[in-house]
């Protein structure tokens, strides 16, 4: 009885949980979460739009990384904070959803916490707060939002080069400004050779492959139909036309018994037998290969001097792949099939070139697998990229990344609106109209997401090195005057038609990457204003 009154029964929420664990409750952890999500927001803000700043982040490998690229900033940083944790779910599933818009996510979201710190401080409760976040979310995505579509003429098949450009350079432009206009016509050229010639115009990601080669300049990157291997070929013959290609998944070598046995030699002449023996069933493998109609053995493993010195004998070429992944992308390329049998393939399995041709670029020898415009046996671009430094070649190639998710958006929904913030602020002040018309304590909260929607020119503004409270005070009396589709102009330092009706020069948005941003965004903060208490158990590391 004494051992059971000594153990405290009444020791709360310590006494029930494991030693070392920690717990955050009421409107305090509210707050707590508010502020870690509002910190994260205010790292990427920055690196909104075309002139915002990179981001030098060193990663416990040590590994330096300079992007101004959102989700990589916020899956590099390693967010430990449960609350900040769920802006980068956010962000990483819009950039894998449509490959763009993953800093509006965060930026929008961090804002919307962020106002509710004053709505806290007036005194409303989180319920009141999620309800009416909800009721301007559901108000604006379907009454506020569809109809800015019709400001901009959408895409009409998606198979026009000038129509993919003109989608594809403000996404880059959002990433590398001054590039764009080198790089929009290299990722809709790559896009169009994929698709398939009938039907809707459709294309897969994986098929626009980055070739980065270090050295040179942006304006030397160029496009290649078919496949481009970073390393050279291993015969002295560097080039093949029309050639059948076989694809080896093993090596080409002697390959061993599965049971070690011992060769007893008495002589030179049993040696040089043995090796006789050898060489003979190598010849027959590599001349049934050159038998069967192949110019181009590729192997994903070693190749043996003496099957390289037959393959040599019998005019073919030679390239050695060590990735798989890689020797997939060839695969699909060529049309061939990787075979795990050393010995000659069937017609089924061979792949087909119309030009196999080893090439310096440089100073660095690859091998170009290029197909010709008619060519039916694969569909796969790669862009060779140049830039002077590794980190430069990186941040470009999640650019391209970013413009090719871009243009696949599009050519499943091509309806395009206004961007350089126009779009936000026309929401905005819609938002806040709606507000009015609504009784009750959800008119406060719905008052603060149409602030929160400023986010957007308010930074672009900023980022551009504008007097934002002028820019926004311009661009709200050219919204209410009824230019809707009036927005930041960071060339003019103003603002101007973001749609591109007077001329060219517009600033437009996906529809799908918009819409998918913003209600990405409203979930995750609304995520975290319904959690009112965080219990964090102790990490199996700590001591």
């Amino acid at each position: 009885m004494a051992q059971s009154m000594a153990y405290n029964q009444a020791a709360g929420l310590g006494g029930m949980l494991k030693k070392g664990h920690q717990s955050m409750e009421g409107q305090g952890a509210c707050l707590r979460n508010v502020e870690a999500c509002r910190e994260i927001s205010t790292i990427t803000r920055t690196s909104l739009g075309p002139n915002g700043m990179n981001k030098l982040v060193v990663n416990h490998l040590g590994k330096i990384i300079v992007t101004s690229d959102c989700a990589t900033i916020v899956k590099t940083l390693e967010v430990e904070h449960p609350a900040a944790k769920m802006l980068q779910l956010a962000a990483e599933a819009q950039d894998f959803e449509c490959g763009d818009g993953t800093n509006l996510v965060v930026s929008f979201a961090g804002e919307l916490l962020a106002q509710t710190e004053d709505l806290f401080r007036m005194g409303l409760h989180p319920s009141d707060v999620v309800s009416g976040f909800t009721k301007a979310g559901e108000k604006m995505l379907e009454d506020f939002l569809p109809p800015l579509c019709q400001l901009v003429s959408p895409m009409a098949d998606g198979k026009s080069k000038d129509e993919l450009v003109r989608v594809v350079k403000p996404v880059l432009a959002a990433k590398h400004l001054g590039s764009e206009d080198i790089l929009a016509p290299l990722v809709a050229e790559a896009c169009l050779g994929t698709m398939s010639s009938g039907g809707k115009a459709s294309f897969s990601v994986d098929s626009v492959r980055v070739a980065k080669i270090l050295g040179g300049d942006i304006s030397q990157s160029h496009v290649v139909h078919g496949f481009v291997a970073l390393r050279g070929l291993e015969t002295t013959l560097t080039s093949a036309k029309d050639a059948k290609i076989v694809v080896f998944g093993c090596g080409i070598e002697a390959s061993a018994t599965e049971a070690k046995g011992t060769v007893l030699m008495k002589n030179a002449d049993d040696l040089k037998n043995y090796n006789k023996s050898e060489e003979k069933k190598m010849e027959e493998i590599i001349k049934g290969i050159a038998d069967s109609g192949v110019k181009v053995c590729v192997a994903g493993g070693t190749v043996s001097e003496m099957a390289l010195h037959f393959i040599e004998r019998y005019g073919m070429l030679c390239l050695k792949i060590g990735s798989k992944w890689e020797l997939r992308r060839l695969c699909v390329a060529t049309g061939a099939t990787a075979l795990v049998r050393l010995g000659a393939p069937t017609p089924d399995e061979m792949g087909y070139c119309d030009h196999v041709h080893q090439k310096e670029v440089g100073g660095r020898p690859v091998t170009i697998f290029s197909q010709s415009d008619g060519s039916k046996t694969g569909k796969l671009s790669t862009i060779v990229l140049r830039a002077s430094t590794s980190s430069v070649l990186a941040d470009l190639e999640r650019a391209i990344d970013d413009g090719v998710h871009a243009a696949k958006t599009a050519c499943k929904d091509g309806k395009l609106v206004p961007g350089a913030g126009a779009t936000e602020m026309e929401l905005s002040l819609n938002v806040r109209a709606f507000a009015d018309t609504c009784p009750g304590l959800d008119q406060y909260a719905i008052r603060a997401f149409g602030k929160a929607l400023e986010v957007v020119p308010r930074t672009l503004a900023e980022n551009a090195g504008l007097d934002q409270a002028i820019v926004l005070a311009a661009l709200g009396a050219a919204h209410t005057s009824g230019k809707t589709s009036a927005g930041v102009d960071i060339d003019q330092m103003g603002i101007s038609d973001a749609s591109g009706v007077r001329d060219d020069t517009g600033v437009l948005d996906l529809y799908t990457t918009k819409a998918s941003a913003l209600k990405l965004a409203i979930d995750s903060a609304l995520t975290v204003l319904r959690v009112d208490q965080i219990i964090m158990s102790k990490r199996a590391n700590s001591q």
